[in-house]
């Protein structure tokens, strides 16, 4: 987007256009999900034709990757604040798993407050979408920022499995990141039960069940940070 300190009146009003295109976006994944997102649907309810709408997006794929990108920034953002708030008390870090549990409230947090960004990126794949290169590098920050939180968590469990062992000769997805296999370890452990947890919470599997899920999420993180 432009910078609207020195964008053009018509560079500002096409920012603008693509911004409320996103909000219908979002309001129709919300009804109706993100497979059967439709441009020219969009293009209707702001009162276009479709040709029009596609000046601003080329394709449901576009409109789709500008959509991701939003949410993994978004949750990039919230995350890098929690880490950096958390790095202002060391001591309270090493107390609490190395920050990961603050981490993994504001995950929570961020899904809950709009299921439907997060269920774009950790959902169900949209049939016959696929993300550009740039998506992984925007989703590493997220693993970056995991990946330090837990270097900071001392002696991790479980050192020496045979999946740590795995880890070490198969490094692509933690980049450059020097974190030992055992902490590689944690860190997916980490991010898969969590995840575990919000994805069935988000997609209403514990209605009915009479339980708090705040309390399972709780329960997971405990266990999996214990030493």
């Amino acid at each position: 987007m432009a910078d609207t300190g020195t964008a053009t009146p018509r560079e500002r009003y096409r920012a603008q256009i693509r911004a409320e295109i996103k909000e219908h976006a979002w309001q129709q994944i919300a009804t109706t999900g993100a497979s059967a997102l439709s441009l020219n649907a969009i293009a209707k309810q702001m009162g276009m034709s479709g040709p029009a709408l596609y000046r601003y997006y080329a394709n449901r794929d576009e409109l789709i990757t500008e959509l991701i990108r939003d949410a993994y920034r978004s949750l990039a953002d919230t995350l890098r604040s929690t880490a950096e708030k958390a790095a202002e008390k060391a001591a309270e870090k090493a107390a609490e798993g190395g920050g990961l549990t603050g981490l993994a409230h504001a995950v929570r947090g961020w899904a809950l407050r709009d299921p439907q960004r997060y269920l774009l990126i950790y959902g169900t794949p949209v049939p016959g979408y696929h993300a550009p290169d740039d998506i992984t590098a925007i989703s590493s920050q997220i693993m970056t920022l995991l990946l330090d939180a837990a270097s900071a968590v001392p002696e991790p469990r479980n050192p020496g499995t045979p999946l740590d062992h795995h880890l070490a000769a198969h490094r692509d997805w933690a980049g450059d990141h020097p974190a030992p296999p055992a902490v590689l370890h944690r860190a997916l452990s980490f991010w898969t039960r969590i995840h575990g947890v919000l994805s069935l919470e988000l997609a209403g599997h514990f209605a009915g069940m009479g339980f708090d899920p705040a309390l399972l999420f709780a329960a997971e993180l405990d266990d999996l940070l214990s030493p």
